[in-house]
C-alpha cells in the first residue's frame, strides 16, 4: 500500500497542476463564486457554520471580513502561482480559501464539488519547489498527486452511495432527471426528455458510472486517459442539459493527466523567438523616388 500511496512522480506535474490550481481562485473569486461576496450583507442570525467552522469558533462573517479573505486571496493566488515560496504561500491560500468556503457553505447548501480542490490545496504545499517540464520523480510529488485522485473518485463514489442510501434503489429509476429537466433545462435536455426511457437509462448509467469510478486506479497509460476523457464528457453533458459545472473538481481531475508536458516558459520563449526571427525576415518597404 505503502509503494502505491507514494508512487513516484514528475515534480513539473506538482508545478502544473499549481499554478493551474492557484490561477483557478482567481476564476472563481471574480468569477465562478463571485457571489460569496453579498454573505457579507446578509444577516448573522442566518449564519449556520458547518462543524469546522465550530470547532475553529470562526466568526460570523460581515462585510469587512468577507473583503478582507477576497482581497487576500486575489493577492496571493496569483503569486502562489509562480511557485515561489511554494509552502508559505501554499498553505495561507489554503487557510484562507478554506475560510471563503466556510462563509460559502453555511447558509444550508453544501457542493460537493469543492472538496478534491480543496484537498489539493491542502496537499500542493508539501511537495516543496517544482518547476514546469521537471520529469525529475519524487514520492513527495507522487503521494500529493495521489491524495488529489483519491478524493476525486471519493467524490464519484460517495454520491453514489448517497443516492442509494437517501433515495434507495428506486432513485435510479424515479423521476430527478426529469424534475432537474423541468427546474434548469436546456433545449439539449428537452431533446433527452423526449426519448422514452432514456432519463431513466440515464439515471442507471450515472449511478454505475460514480460507483465504478475507482476502477481508473486499475488503468495505466492511455486506457487511464481515455477514463478521464469520459469523466470530462460525463461533466461536459452534465452542464449542456441543466447547467451544473463542476469546474473545480475538474480541475483537480488533471492531477491524473502528464501535466509535466507543460512547459509555459519554454513556449512563451519560443513564440518569442519565433517572432523576432519573422521581424528580421520582413522585406523593408522601398521608396520610389523621381530625379
Amino acid at each position: 500500500m505503502r509503494s502505491w500511496l507514494f508512487e513516484a512522480a514528475p515534480r513539473g506535474r506538482v508545478a502544473a497542476l499549481r499554478t493551474l490550481t492557484y490561477l483557478f481562485i482567481v476564476f472563481d473569486l471574480l468569477v465562478y463564486s463571485s457571489w460569496v461576496r453579498t454573505r457579507g450583507d446578509v444577516p448573522t442570525e442566518l449564519y449556520q457554520p458547518l462543524w469546522i467552522g465550530r470547532v475553529l469558533h470562526l466568526p460570523a462573517p460581515d462585510g469587512t471580513l468577507v473583503n478582507v479573505v477576497f482581497w487576500t486571496l486575489l493577492v496571493l493566488a496569483p503569486l502562489a502561482a509562480t511557485g515561489r515560496f511554494p509552502r508559505l504561500l501554499g498553505w495561507l491560500v489554503c487557510g484562507f480559501y478554506l475560510e471563503w468556503l466556510i462563509i460559502a457553505m453555511s447558509y444550508g447548501k453544501v457542493d460537493h464539488d469543492r472538496f478534491a480542490f480543496l484537498i489539493a490545496l491542502a496537499v500542493l504545499p508539501t511537495v516543496g519547489r517544482a518547476r514546469h517540464g521537471d520529469r525529475e520523480p519524487s514520492e513527495a510529488a507522487g503521494w500529493a498527486l495521489r491524495m488529489i485522485q483519491l478524493a476525486v473518485v471519493a467524490t464519484y463514489f460517495l454520491a453514489a452511495w448517497a443516492k442509494i442510501r437517501f433515495g434507495g434503489l428506486g432513485w435510479m429509476t424515479g423521476s430527478v432527471l426529469a424534475r432537474a429537466f423541468i427546474r434548469r433545462g436546456s433545449d439539449f435536455a428537452d431533446l433527452i426528455a423526449s426519448v422514452p426511457y432514456l432519463m431513466i437509462a440515464a439515471q442507471i448509467g450515472m449511478v454505475t458510472f460514480e460507483a465504478l469510478s475507482p476502477l481508473i486506479f486499475a488503468l495505466r497509460g492511455r486506457n487511464r486517459y481515455a477514463a478521464v476523457a469520459f469523466f470530462y464528457s460525463f461533466h461536459l453533458l452534465s452542464f449542456a442539459t441543466i447547467s451544473i459545472s463542476f469546474a473545480p473538481h475538474l480541475v483537480a481531475l488533471t492531477s491524473f493527466l502528464p501535466l509535466e508536458r507543460i512547459r509555459p516558459i519554454i513556449w512563451l520563449r519560443r513564440a518569442a523567438t519565433r517572432r523576432q526571427v519573422v521581424d528580421t525576415l520582413e522585406p523593408v518597404p522601398v521608396e520610389s523616388g523621381g530625379g
